[in-house]
């Protein structure tokens, strides 16, 4: 069993046709990841939604920082009660085999550059399942620049990790005790948090609503229709303010009116702006055609 994989993680991530790190994993834009920064976690899941993506979210953590997002390519590892003798065949493979040092959780850290986000199954284990602590958190900070972790597990040393700047940690709690018998079956591979699921190469895009696994190949998918969500919320809202369209109007298809008066508020206002590289050819066609198809109406 090999640990983080070439052909394992090129396998399972498939779909992806863009360019990747060293070890195999997707890589997403920079400019995606800025991008993803601007819109809200429901805006970024909707695309996911559609397209079939239904176990992707996942809440119920605690963070090192409330409030603070936390976006970055994901670094996988899944770990499991400790069991004797695969724990030592494992252990003893990533040693000598692999050249690798110290514990499992030393592995995942060592291999972590910029951007980057650990992505952890550690079975909700608290009590010696503290999968980082002060130094560790550090290192973590220092590799991955605006990166952080997402452990189903704990953490021990809060009192030193809220001080790491731009370090933000989600987890399941926090305990005094050093992390102890486990064993790490898995390092970029697919891996579960609570009830989704998380690739090597998944942007994760953590807000204070929970944590959102995005698949590469659907991230820029995922970010045109979040901005295209987001905008037209903007615009709806000033609307219903001026009291010029109702609630009904906004929430079902636009009419070509609507479209029209939309499309030049971006043009002409400051707040559609960052809009404007949007194409909203589709989303107009789809409403010409509805009132195409719609059945005349008949004058009594």
């Amino acid at each position: 069993m090999k640990f983080s994989a070439y052909e394992d993680i090129l396998h399972i991530t498939s779909m992806w046709t863009g360019d990747r790190f060293d070890d195999g994993r997707p890589r997403v834009s920079d400019d995606i990841l800025k991008r993803l920064r601007a819109i809200t976690l429901e805006e970024a899941w909707g695309p996911l939604w559609r397209a079939g993506y239904k176990y992707q979210f996942v809440s119920g953590f605690q963070t090192t920082k409330p409030g603070q997002k936390l976006i970055g390519r994901a670094v996988t590892s899944t770990l499991v009660p400790l069991r004797p003798d695969l724990q030592e065949i494992l252990l003893n493979y990533g040693h000598k085999e692999e050249g690798r040092h110290g514990n499992y959780n030393q592995w995942v850290i060592d291999s972590l550059i910029e951007d980057d986000v650990i992505v952890i199954d550690l079975f909700d284990k608290v009590f010696q399942g503290t999968y980082v602590g002060g130094n560790l958190s550090t290192a973590i900070a220092t590799r991955t620049k605006n990166g952080g972790a997402v452990i189903w597990g704990g953490i021990r040393d809060m009192e030193q990790i809220v001080n790491i700047p731009n370090l933000q940690i989600y987890h399941r709690g926090e305990d005094p005790t050093a992390i102890a018998e486990i064993t790490m079956i898995s390092m970029n591979g697919p891996t579960k948090i609570g009830g989704a699921v998380c690739l090597p190469g998944d942007i994760v895009f953590a807000t204070i609503s929970g944590v959102l696994f995005i698949p590469p190949h659907m991230a820029e998918i995922c970010v045109v229709g979040a901005e295209k969500s987001h905008i037209k919320d903007v615009f709806g809202f000033l609307r219903l303010e001026q009291g010029k369209y109702t609630t009904a109007q906004i929430d079902t298809t636009w009419t070509i009116d609507m479209w029209e008066d939309f499309m030049d508020w971006i043009k002409t206002d400051d707040r559609g702006a960052d809009s404007r590289h949007l194409d909203w050819s589709q989303e107009m066609e789809e409403s010409r055609n509805l009132v195409a198809s719609a059945p005349p109406q008949v004058i009594i």
